[in-house]
């Protein structure tokens, strides 16, 4: 890859440099997916409480943000909060749920100055009202962008997605919208919260766990995993370039030989 001079303004390490002279640009992926695990066991290595994990763990989406950006990849999806995530302790709930309030007030400026328009996925009604009400705001603040699409998994579970798109189906059937015949995988994925938006050709985990976690299982039949040991808030561009570097080592058949 020829870095710009911008790119390489923002990719300033040495390491990075390396990194993005090696990088094919025309072999990019056009959809990364992130997992970003670990901010609490990062939090408690500081001897500090899990939320404090969480607030270290924005720098690294902001800094994944601007990376794409700057590699000029169109779409991110971020797992910021899964069905699943409401057993935690409520006050690391609650605390979760009042930054996101806290991070969207200030970051919706950087996102409009950087041309990132942000999609939701998930359950939003679920959420308190003032989150629910801070992300609608980020949504229609941004829904002009053209750049980067920021896809924020919310309250997201793959599985009940999967059986509200279902539900959907079935209800269009006993309609005489659709006959049965009609049902296949794309019809399907146009009744999924990703409609629209491509499959991922590239996940990444971070903290060393090798699971899904019930993440865009649907899209993923096809997309390029990458797992790594390190934990959320130290996955800085650094290390995205080094996955990225990984991804495209890799020979994607897509069941062939």
């Amino acid at each position: 890859m020829d870095p710009s001079t911008r790119q390489l303004d923002w990719f300033d390490s040495e390491h990075a440099r390396s990194a993005l002279s090696a990088l094919d640009e025309g072999a990019l992926p056009r959809h990364i997916a992130i997992i970003m695990d670990g901010n609490g066991r990062w939090a408690k290595k500081q001897g500090k409480p899990r939320i404090f994990g969480h607030k270290a763990g924005v720098v690294s989406v902001r800094e994944m943000i601007a990376s794409c950006v700057e590699l000029k990849i169109p779409y991110l999806t971020i797992y910021s909060f899964s069905s699943e995530n409401w057993t935690r302790p409520e006050d690391e709930v609650t605390g979760i749920m009042k930054l996101f309030v806290e991070v969207l007030s200030r970051e919706v400026i950087n996102l409009n100055k950087q041309n990132v328009r942000v999609k939701l996925i998930g359950n939003i009604a679920d959420l308190p009202e003032v989150t629910k009400a801070a992300f609608e705001e980020c949504v229609q603040s941004t829904a002009n962008n053209t750049g980067l699409t920021l896809v924020v998994a919310l309250n997201y579970g793959a599985r009940q997605d999967v059986v509200t798109a279902l539900r959907t189906i079935s209800d269009e059937v006993s309609a005489g919208v659709l006959c049965s015949d009609d049902i296949n995988t794309e019809l399907i994925s146009t009744k999924l919260s990703t409609a629209g938006i491509p499959d991922p050709d590239f996940m990444i985990r971070t903290s060393g766990e090798t699971r899904l976690s019930n993440f865009l299982l649907y899209e993923t039949a096809y997309t390029e995993l990458y797992f790594t040991e390190i934990l959320w808030p130290d996955f800085k561009r650094d290390a995205l370039l080094d996955a990225l570097l990984s991804f495209q080592g890799r020979n994607r058949r897509y069941g062939g030989l």
